[in-house]
Order: structure tokens, then C-alpha cells, then sequence
């Protein structure tokens, strides 16, 4: 339905000329532009949603209930009007009965008088500037022939303010004629009355208004119409009307501004309480809420204010705790290193004179050599780590090649894809990609990648992408190995995970070689994200700034495999017969 709409729209749009063209997609945009802010606005304040909703309750209910105060209103008017016309009609023709001639058969002359007689005799006298409660029509047997038929010329002048052909009925004419017939036949005169609404025509049918109108025979030959206005009850009904238009929308207004400061009261110390969340989750751990009162509100900013002076007070503990545990780090680390150095020695003369040894002695050296390297990495990467956790780390910035540093650091882990029986692939630019960078960490980096690389590659190749735009650098390492699982993402940087443990510890570095390269790629301004799928292997992409310092808005590589490897894929799965990855 939405796009016959939009379909619908640009075929007319595409019709009317350019100027109106232009108007109206700025009216359309000025319109989504103000439903987008009021819909927004909307979500967002509750104050706004309980004022609006009350509104639009409060102004359904009042209207149904004003649609039906009317109906009753206008029911009693006109249950009244009708019981007040029935008694004037009964009068109306007792005192037409009191007249001579009513039951004669007229001739012209006689009607003449008779009915002019009728009608001075039986219209109500008006107050000056203000209408008759009724009007009098006295009218012939349509039966009859002659030239008394009907209103004959000359009537009283009060009656030429009434169309008789309009303002009566043709249902009530047709019914008091039948009556009137009737009674002719059986010799009887009921004088029975007939009722029709009906519609009073002023001045020639330029004016009208509602009625109702009365009718009965009068004698056997004549037959008289009461006509009485409704204008003093439809006055009445409109001035109802106008009042409860005016009470409810007066009701309206003062629900909604109860509604609203009623929601005040509730909403601002809510909203306070979410500013003071705000602050405290941003580091002013001092900020505390006003209490006042005992009320439900003042309850909760007691307990924001317990829970903040406890939040503040645990992570006091923490913050304690983790300079301890930095300290102790740091304090171990430099103190191993003297007795290391010692190890290392004493390791590096048993190892050159292994030979010399029996087999047993021999391979004790061997390893005793290479866990002594080992150590010494790990005590290397907890003294790196320590700094970073201090704030003391520096960056040594300078402007290098990024390309011939990661050629640098492919040394490493090429001699171990020689081992693992693969190849480390480099996609490079022609043209150099230089930036500002710190070129030991940056090698420290890409090498924990290629190595990382390399013993998770599963034997397949590694892939090393460099490119570079006018404000970054990036370097991509893929590998094709066993990838990543849902969420390991941003657990593979921290320290000491592993996403095997039932991996051998012979594999593997530290453990704190990526998170140890992350902090180095956020000294450098930069980012260093992961993405990974289980089966389909995983992508380091390293991002520095061309400027140290200088903020960067996006990476010159995509972070996944690459728009050729993902066609390759889907040719191999259309090939194959499966489903595309």
C-alpha cells in the first residue's frame, strides 16, 4: 500500500510544473520534518504522553457524553413542543366550532367569510418585532369544486407570510383529507387530530426553520392547520449546545493542565534522578540526589544516594586494589629481572655446552633454554602492560612506510608459516603509505597479528592488506583458520583469554600480546578491531591516524573479508549447489 502510494505521488508530481513541483516536496519535507520532531518528542517525554492521551480521552468521553445530554435535550423540547401544540390545536378548534357557519356547505361567498372569519378570529395576536406562537390555516375539502377551493384571494394578511403548499405536510394533508372523507360517508365528525414535522417557509421560501404541524377536519367542509415554530426551542438547543461546547473544552484544558502538573511532580524528580545517573556513570561519583520529604519520590532519591555513596565507595576499593595489583606487577616484574638474567646465563652456557652432556642432561638445557625465553616474554609483556595500566607509556612518533614496516614484521612469522606449511600473502599499494607512528609498537603489533595469524590459520595462507586515504592507514591480516565465535570479537583482546582452553600451552604466546597491542593502537589515536566466523576464518585490521593525534572518522579497509573473496564465495556455493555463505 505505502509504495502504490509514493508510486501514485511521483506519477502526479511528475505531471504539475516545476515551481509547484518544488512547493510541494518542500511542503512534504517541511511535514515529515515535523512529524519526525513531534513523534520524536513524542517517545521521548513522558510528560507529553500522558498530557496528550488524557486529552484525547477526556475529550472523547465528553463528547459522547454531550452527544447524548444534546439528544436528551433536544428529545424533551420536542416531546414538550408537541404536548403544548396538542392543547392550542384542541383549543384552536373549540373556539372555530363557536363559530357560525363551520358546519354549513359553503359556497364561494360563505367560504370567503367563513374562512376570513376563522382566521382573525383564531390567529394569535404577536407582540411588535416578535413572531406568533403558531399560525392558522383554515382550508377547503379539497373535494369540493368551485371557486372557494383552497386559500381563496384576499385572505387576512397574516396568512401571506405562510406557504401553505410548503409548510404543510403533503402526508397530513392526505391524512386529515381522508378523515374528513370519511366522516362524510358515516355521517360522523371525530374531530381527530394528525401530527406531521414539518418545515415553516417565510417571505416566498426565502427563509425557513423547523415546525410542527397540526391538523383536523373542521365540520364536513372545512379543515383546520395549526403550524407551530420551533425557533424558540432550536434557540434553546443551540445555546445548550454552545454552553456544553464550551464546558467541555473549558474541561478539556483544566484535565490537561492537571494532567500536566500532576506528571510534573512525578517526571521532574525522575528526570532529576537520570541526570544524576547520567553524571555518576560519567565519573562524579560525589553526585547525590535532594530528598525531600517521606514520599514514594523521596524514597528513591534516598536509595540513588545509598546506591551512589556504595557504587563510589566499591569502586574506591577497586581503584585501591588495582594500584596495588599494578604496583605489585611492576614491582615483581623488575624484580625478576635480575635473577633472571642470572637463569638466562647460566641456561645460555648449559645450552652451547649440551653436547658435551649426556642425552637426559642434554634436553634438560634445551628446555630450560627455551622456557627462560619464554619467561622472559612474559615478564617483557607484564612490564609493557604495566606501563599502559600507569598512564606512563610514550609515543615514540615518527613518519615511516607502514608497507616496509609490515614486511619488517612478517620476519617471525614467516619462518613458522615455513613450519606450518603455508604462505603469508601481501597485498601492498604502489605508492607508499606513510604516517606518523611509533614504529617499535607498531611492529610489536602486527607481529602478535601475523603470529596469531599463522598458528590459527589451520595451515591455509594469511593475507596482508594495506591501504591508506587521506587522513588513515590501515592494515588487514586475514586468516582462514578456525575464526571466531558470536561475541569473541572484543573477548579475543583481553587478557589472558583464550577462546581454546583445551589448546595445548605450548602454542601461543603470553597471553597478553593482543591486549598489549590494543592499548599500543590506542596511544596512536588509532583502532585495532577483530571480526571473525566460525569456519571462515578471522580479520585483525590495525587503523593509525596519517597525523599522530589527529582524530579519525573511518578505516580505508573493510572490516570482514573483502567485496572479491564474498563473489568468490557465492560463485563456489552456485557451482557447488549449496547456499551462498
Amino acid at each position: 500500500m505505502a509504495l502504490r502510494r509514493k508510486r501514485l505521488v511521483r506519477w502526479v508530481v511528475s505531471w504539475l510544473p516545476r515551481r509547484l513541483t518544488i512547493g510541494i516536496r518542500g511542503a512534504l519535507r517541511w511535514e515529515h520534518s515535523i512529524t519526525t520532531k513531534i513523534r520524536h518528542r513524542w517517545h521521548r517525554s513522558l510528560q507529553l504522553r500522558v498530557v496528550g492521551s488524557t486529552v484525547v480521552i477526556s475529550a472523547t468521553v465528553i463528547a459522547v457524553l454531550g452527544f447524548f445530554l444534546t439528544y436528551q435535550i433536544n428529545d424533551g423540547l420536542v416531546v414538550d413542543a408537541e404536548s403544548t401544540a396538542r392543547i392550542q390545536t384542541l383549543a384552536a378548534l373549540n373556539n372555530a366550532q363557536s363559530l357560525s357557519g363551520w358546519n354549513d356547505r359553503p359556497n364561494a361567498q360563505s367560504a370567503w367569510q367563513f374562512m376570513s372569519q376563522a382566521g382573525q378570529a383564531l390567529q394569535p395576536v404577536s407582540s411588535s418585532g416578535t413572531p406568533p406562537p403558531y399560525y392558522v390555516v383554515v382550508g377547503l375539502n379539497t373535494d369540493l369544486d368551485g371557486p372557494g377551493k383552497g386559500i381563496p384571494a384576499g385572505f387576512p394578511s397574516w396568512a401571506t407570510i405562510i406557504s401553505l403548499p410548503a409548510s404543510l405536510p403533503s402526508a397530513l394533508l392526505a391524512d386529515v383529507q381522508q378523515e374528513q372523507s370519511a366522516d362524510q360517508l358515516d355521517g360522523k365528525a371525530d374531530s381527530l387530530l394528525y401530527f406531521a414535522p414539518a418545515m415553516l417557509t417565510f417571505n416566498g421560501g426565502t427563509q425557513n426553520g423547523p415546525a410542527i404541524a397540526y391538523g383536523t377536519p373542521l365540520g364536513n367542509w372545512y379543515q383546520l392547520y395549526l403550524v407551530f415554530p420551533l425557533t424558540q426551542q432550536q434557540q434553546t438547543l443551540q445555546l445548550v449546545q454552545t454552553a456544553l461546547i464550551g464546558v467541555g473544552i473549558a474541561l478539556v484544558l483544566l484535565l490537561a493542565a492537571i494532567a500536566s502538573l500532576v506528571t510534573r511532580w512525578v517526571v521532574l524528580p525522575v528526570r532529576h534522578a537520570a541526570r544524576a545517573a547520567q553524571r555518576l556513570s560519567a565519573g562524579q561519583l560525589e553526585e547525590r540526589m535532594a530528598v525531600g520529604g517521606a514520599d514514594d519520590l523521596a524514597a528513591l532519591a534516598t536509595s540513588f544516594n545509598d546506591m551512589a555513596g556504595s557504587l563510589q565507595e566499591k569502586l574506591r576499593e577497586l581503584e585501591d586494589l588495582s594500584k596495588a595489583q599494578r604496583q605489585f606487577v611492576s614491582d615483581v616484574s623488575h624484580e625478576l629481572r635480575t635473577p633472571m638474567t642470572t637463569i638466562r646465563m647460566a641456561a645460555e652456557i648449559l645450552f652451547e655446552s649440551r653436547e658435551q652432556l649426556d642425552a637426559a642432561a642434554g634436553r634438560s638445557a634445551e628446555l630450560l633454554q627455551s622456557q627462560t625465553e619464554r619467561f622472559e616474554m612474559l615478564l617483557s609483556d607484564l612490564l609493557e602492560i604495566s606501563r599502559h595500566d600507569a598512564n606512563v607509556a610514550t609515543l615514540d612518533a615518527e613518519p615511516a612506510d607502514v608497507c616496509d614496516i609490515v614486511r619488517r614484521s612478517a620476519d617471525d612469522a614467516q619462518q613458522l608459516a615455513e613450519r606450518r606449511r603455508c604462505r603469508i600473502e601481501f597485498r601492498l599499494p604502489a605508492q607508499a603509505c606513510v604516517a606518523e607512528v611509533d614504529r617499535r609498537r607498531v611492529e610489536r603489533i602486527l607481529r602478535n597479528l601475523l603470529v596469531n595469524a599463522v598458528e590459527h590459520g589451520e595451515g591455509k595462507d594469511v593475507v596482508v592488506t594495506v591501504a591508506g586515504d587521506s587522513d588513515a592507514v590501515a592494515v588487514a591480516v586475514r586468516d582462514h583458520g578456525v575464526g571466531l565465535g558470536p561475541g569473541e570479537e572484543q573477548l579475543v583482546f583481553d587478557r589472558f583469554w583464550r577462546a581454546d582452553p583445551a589448546r595445548a600451552r605450548n602454542t601461543g604466546g603470553t597471553g597478553l600480546g593482543l591486549a598489549i597491542a590494543l592499548e599500543d593502537a590506542r596511544l596512536h589515536g588509532g583502532w585495532l578491531q577483530a571480526w571473525g566466523e566460525r569456519g571462515r576464518g578471522s580479520v585483525f585490521r590495525l587503523t593509525v591516524p596519517r597525523v599522530a593525534g589527529q582524530p579519525i572518522a573511518g578505516s580505508p579497509l573493510p572490516l570482514g573479508p573483502d567485496e572479491a573473496e564474498a563473489l568468490t564465495s557465492a560463485l563456489e556455493a552456485d557451482l557447488a549447489g549449496g547456499p551462498r555463505a
